[in-house]
């Protein structure tokens, strides 16, 4: 990351990534529940009537990665600054960010931008 020059759209970009990463991970269950019932013998013909299961794609290492680091760059701004950030990154509409905030959505705008440039600008100073 060190050759790179960070731009507040890149950093948008990789936070967008980081909330599908998340969005890709299992979900979190509680460990030390199980069934001991048999396993469910169907024949070809209940199969074919099943309802398909939807297919989960899971994340790359490297995405898991770049979701830690990302995780990491939200330390850097205010915790405001931080659910506004996450909340572009969920692709929620600007009317709904600027209803939580109590302001236009001209100012919640800058308000993200300010937030991604303070990222881009530590991200460069290092």
């Amino acid at each position: 990351m060190a050759d790179r020059i960070w731009t507040a759209e890149d950093v948008a970009e990789h936070f967008v990534e980081a909330f599908r990463t998340l969005r890709k991970l299992p979900p979190v269950k509680v460990q030390g529940y199980f069934g001991t019932w048999p396993d469910i013998v169907r024949t070809r013909r209940e199969i074919a009537f099943m309802e398909p299961e939807p297919m989960r794609i899971r994340p790359s290492t490297a995405a898991i990665t770049r979701l830690e680091q990302t995780f990491d760059w939200m330390l850097w701004i205010e915790a405001d600054e931080r659910r506004l950030v996450w909340a572009r990154a969920a692709r929620v509409p600007w009317k709904l960010i600027s209803g939580e905030l109590g302001c236009d959505r001209t100012t919640a705008w800058r308000r993200w931008q300010i937030a991604l440039t303070k990222i881009a600008a530590r991200l460069n100073a290092a």
